[in-house]
């Protein structure tokens, strides 16, 4: 399946910035460099651990500092936080001198907002929404995209026409994922039926952050007859995951190589595939502008034609799958030519 996992440089506006990272763990780090800080990270709910998207966002941390030689932090939220609490999270990040400082999801929106205003000699980061501010890089991506092909692949593999979608929180940004698998399913297969749950209908009600929920919901698509099943729920698709290997169907993960995970190792041979979100590239890119002295501002895409996004080949048991490669490189071409049109909700 060729380049579709290689995530090894997003165009964001900036021409020749390297990207690269996996790794995940810790609550804080420092490095070299003496009394120089430099990037730290304020996470999304479900924090560190959960083998997606915050972790893949301290990826991108981890790169800086073992590459720029500089203390850097990382913080965790707390139960039913409030704007107020994010608000002072970054505040006071931005008083230790971090610089970056980037908020992972789009909770932070708002707080973001008002802090960046208030530090404008400190560039922010924000992942999955767009804040305006002359000190702010808003870095978004085409997760209907690689959902597509999430979609492609679901469609070749499943045996009995019918492959389920997890949503962690019914909310935009997890409409795309949604609306791309879906509809990459129905190109690929139109016989194949998509039933789609949210766990929640906030953030605060745990949709992000409750494996128990996950696999409740994936229980209930497989006892439709669901053998494939697609979660874009963060730490709460750890349970989708475990329901799917305890019933052998398969899972599709989000966001990292779910594959790869050392903490889903006894699942990998049930994770067909995962739709992958370079959040460690975009993190990395920011904290590299900043140590450039060229500070990123502004929304920067990260797409399938950039490498931002796409889907994993790790597991070898992909191959197998009749069709599936082929399948998923040609719609692969089709949406970075412009002849396929992904959409968005």
């Amino acid at each position: 399946m060729r380049r579709i996992s290689r995530l090894t440089r997003v165009a964001v506006g900036v021409a020749s910035l390297a990207l690269a990272a996996t790794a995940c763990g810790g609550t804080s780090s420092e490095g070299g460099g003496g009394d120089d800080k430099g990037l730290a990270i304020a996470y999304d709910v479900g924090g560190k651990g959960d083998q997606s998207f915050n972790d893949a966002a301290y990826a991108g941390l981890e790169k800086a500092k073992k590459e720029f030689g500089y203390k850097t932090a990382d913080i965790e939220p707390t139960d039913g936080e409030t704007d107020a609490d994010k608000e002072q999270r970054l505040t006071s990040l931005a008083k230790q001198g971090y610089n970056p400082v980037i908020g992972v999801g789009f909770a932070y929106g708002p707080a973001m907002k008002a802090v960046a205003a208030k530090y404008p000699d400190t560039t922010f980061g924000i992942v999955d929404s767009v804040v305006e501010g002359k000190n702010v890089a808003s870095l978004v991506f085409a997760e209907n995209e690689a959902s597509y092909l999430a979609g492609v692949a679901a469609a070749k593999a499943t045996k009995t026409k019918t492959v389920g979608f997890v949503g962690g929180v019914d909310v935009p940004l997890i409409h795309k994922f949604q609306a791309g698998y879906e509809q990459g399913v129905k190109d690929t297969d139109p016989k194949v039926k998509v039933v789609s749950q949210y766990l929640t209908q906030t953030a605060e009600e745990g949709g992000f952050a409750s494996p128990d929920k996950g696999k409740a919901a994936a229980e209930g698509q497989i006892e439709k007859k669901a053998d494939v099943v697609y979660a874009a729920a963060g730490l709460s698709g750890q349970g989708v995951i475990e329901a799917a290997a305890k019933a052998k169907i398969w899972a599709i993960g989000v966001d990292s190589d779910q594959y790869k995970q050392e903490a889903l190792a006894a699942y990998k041979d049930s994770i067909l595939t995962s739709a992958l979100k370079d959040i460690q590239g975009a993190v990395f890119a920011l904290a590299k502008s900043v140590e450039d002295d060229k500070p990123l501002t502004g929304t920067h895409t990260f797409d399938l034609k950039s490498d931002g996004v796409g889907l994993s080949d790790s597991n070898p048991a992909f191959a197998g799958i009749a069709g599936a490669e082929e399948a998923v490189e040609k719609a692969k071409t089709g949406i970075v030519d412009g002849s396929i049109k992904v959409a968005a909700e």
